[in-house]
C-alpha cells in the first residue's frame, strides 16, 4: 500500500512539473494512467483545456473497459512513440498534432474520437488499430 501511494505522490510531481511548462506537442491526459511506461519524451499532462472544441483535436482516446496496452506513434518517417503504457479505466489521452498511428491491446476498452468524430468500437478483447491524418 505505501509503494502504491508513493507511486501516486511521485505520479503528481511528474505531472505538476510538466504542466508548469510552455505548451507542448504529444498527449494531455485525465486521470493517471497506470503502469507509467510512457514512449519516447511525449509524458501525458492533466486535461485542463475544455473551452477548444473536440472537433479541432485530431485524437482523444478514453478508456471506457478494461485496461489495456495503447501506442501511439507519430506516423512519419522517425515513428517517434508518443504513447506506450497500459492505461486504466477512466484515462483519457488527447494529441494536439498529427498523422499518427494508435494500437491498443484491447481496441473494444477504447473510444477513440478523430477530429470529432467517435469511431465505430472494435471488438472486446481483439486488437485495435487507428490512423490519424493530416487535416487540411
Amino acid at each position: 500500500m505505501a509503494a502504491l501511494a508513493l507511486l501516486v505522490v511521485g505520479a503528481m510531481a511528474l505531472v505538476d512539473a510538466i504542466s508548469g511548462e510552455p505548451e507542448q506537442k504529444g498527449p494531455v491526459t485525465s486521470g493517471a494512467p497506470s503502469g507509467g511506461g510512457g514512449g519516447g519524451g511525449g509524458d501525458p499532462s492533466p486535461t485542463n483545456n475544455a473551452t477548444s472544441p473536440q472537433s479541432a483535436v485530431p485524437l482523444v482516446i478514453r478508456v471506457i473497459g478494461q485496461p489495456t496496452t495503447v501506442v501511439v506513434r507519430v506516423a512519419d518517417a522517425e515513428g517517434k512513440v508518443l504513447t506506450n503504457s497500459q492505461l486504466s479505466n477512466g484515462d483519457i489521452l488527447q494529441y494536439d498534432e498529427a498523422p499518427l498511428q494508435v494500437v491498443a491491446t484491447n481496441g473494444g476498452s477504447l473510444q477513440v474520437t478523430i477530429y470529432g468524430e467517435v469511431q465505430p468500437r472494435k471488438p472486446n478483447g481483439q486488437r485495435g488499430q487507428w490512423f490519424v491524418g493530416d487535416r487540411s
